[in-house]
C-alpha cells in the first residue's frame, strides 16, 4: 500500500462558474446598444458637416427647407420655352415680370400702327449684327448688273454682296456659260441679257434679235440663247433702240415671255419702247428701269444716281437701278452702301420678287 506523503497538500476542486443573473445580461445588451448608437450617429453626424463645408454643390434653400424636393432641381435637359408649365423649375418674381414686360412689348409692337412686311416682298436682313430693322419701310431697291460674260474677274465682287440682286448675262461669249453657272452657285438672280438690234446701225452680232425677223426666227434664236445661259428667271434687253421701237418684235418676244414664265425687264434704252403697251395688251406684268446707276462712273456721280432711285423709291414704293459688271468700283460702292440702306429702310429685291407678288 502506497503511503501518502504528510507535507505535500491534497490538489483543491475546481471552483463552479457563477451563472450572470438575468438583470446583468439585459443591462449588458443595453449598454451595447447605447455604444453602437452612439457610433452610427457620430458617422452621420461627420459625414453631413462635410458634405456642406468640402462638397462643391451647395445644396439650395429649397432643399434645406424642404419647400422643393432635391431631385426636381436636376434638370438634364433645357425646357424649350420658359413658361410655368413647361419647365419644371420656379421662376422669380422679377424673372417672371421681365418676361411678362417682353411679351406685353412685342404684343405692343405686333398691334402698332407700323405697316407690316409685304408678304410677297421678304423682309431684307441688315448686313450689321443687331442692328435694329427699321419699323417703317421707305422703299424697295431692285438692283440689276448687266454685260456680264465677258469677264469672270469683274462679275465675283457682285456675287459676293450682301442682298438680293439680279445679274444679266450676254450669249454668245467666251465666258457666258461658266458665269451663269457661278451666279446660280452664288444663289443670285439669273437673267438673260438678250441682245437687240440698236438705232445707231452696228452689227449686234447672230445672237441679237432684229426688225424684219419673223416670230419664228426671234423663238429659235432666243432658245438659243437660253440653251447656253439657262435656266434663268427672266431676261432683258441688250441696247435694242430699234428692236424695242418695234410692236411686232415686242409681240413675239412677250408672247414667249408669257408662254414660258419667264420674267422681262425693260431695260428702256429708249423712250419709244413699245413693251408697256403690249404688256398692257397680252395682260402680263413687265418690269421697266427707272435709274442707270453708271452713265457717268466716278464715285460721286455713282453716289448721287443711287440717291436719285431712293427718291424714285419712296415715291412709287420701289425703283429698278441698273448697272454695269464692267464699271469699276460699283460692287465696293453698292456693298459699301447696302447697311446704311438697310437701316434706313429701304429693302432689295430681285426683279422676279417683284413681278410674282401677288400671284
Amino acid at each position: 500500500m502506497k503511503k501518502q506523503n504528510p507535507g505535500k497538500k491534497p490538489p483543491k476542486e475546481p471552483k463552479s462558474r457563477k451563472k450572470p443573473r438575468f438583470e446583468d445580461r439585459v443591462r449588458g445588451i443595453l449598454v451595447a446598444a447605447a455604444v453602437i448608437c452612439a457610433a452610427v450617429f457620430g458617422i452621420g453626424g461627420f459625414f453631413a458637416v462635410r458634405s456642406v463645408f468640402f462638397n462643391s454643390s451647395v445644396p439650395s434653400a429649397d432643399e434645406i427647407f424642404g419647400t422643393k424636393p432635391a431631385q426636381e432641381l436636376a434638370v438634364t435637359e433645357p425646357p424649350e420655352t420658359l413658361s410655368e408649365t413647361s419647365s419644371g423649375l420656379d421662376i422669380l418674381p422679377e424673372l417672371e415680370q421681365a418676361i411678362r414686360d417682353l411679351e406685353t412689348a412685342s404684343a405692343g409692337m405686333a398691334d402698332s400702327d407700323a405697316p407690316a412686311a409685304s408678304p410677297s416682298i421678304p423682309p431684307d436682313p441688315a448686313a450689321v449684327p443687331g442692328v435694329q430693322p427699321p419699323a417703317i419701310r421707305r422703299g424697295v431697291l431692285v438692283l440689276v448688273i448687266d454685260d456680264a460674260g465677258n469677264n469672270l474677274q469683274n462679275l465675283d465682287p457682285f456675287l459676293q454682296f450682301p442682298g438680293p440682286i439680279t445679274i444679266a448675262v450676254l450669249p454668245g461669249l467666251n465666258n457666258s456659260a461658266e458665269t451663269a453657272r457661278r451666279i446660280r452657285a452664288a444663289e443670285k438672280e439669273l437673267f438673260l441679257h438678250q441682245p437687240m438690234e440698236p438705232l445707231n446701225g452696228q452689227d449686234s452680232g447672230p445672237t441679237s434679235i432684229k426688225t424684219g425677223m419673223s416670230p419664228a426666227e426671234i423663238r429659235d434664236i432666243f432658245v438659243k440663247n437660253l440653251n447656253e445661259i439657262g435656266p434663268v428667271t427672266g431676261f432683258n434687253n441688250h441696247e435694242g433702240s430699234r428692236a424695242t421701237s418695234d410692236p411686232s418684235i415686242m409681240r413675239a418676244l412677250l408672247e414667249i415671255s408669257r408662254a414660258s414664265g419667264l420674267c422681262f425687264l425693260d431695260s428702256r434704252t429708249t423712250a419709244e419702247t413699245t413693251a408697256p403697251q403690249i404688256a398692257k395688251e397680252l395682260g402680263i406684268s413687265i418690269a421697266e428701269r427707272d435709274i442707270f446707276l453708271d452713265n457717268e462712273q466716278d464715285r460721286e456721280s455713282i453716289l448721287a444716281a443711287l440717291e436719285a432711285g431712293c427718291k424714285r423709291a419712296e415715291q412709287n414704293g420701289m425703283a429698278v437701278l441698273i448697272g454695269h459688271v464692267w464699271t469699276p468700283h460699283l460692287a465696293a460702292i453698292l456693298t459699301e452702301m447696302y447697311p446704311q440702306l438697310t437701316r434706313q429702310g429701304f429693302v432689295f429685291a430681285s426683279v422676279s420678287t417683284i413681278l410674282n407678288r401677288g400671284k
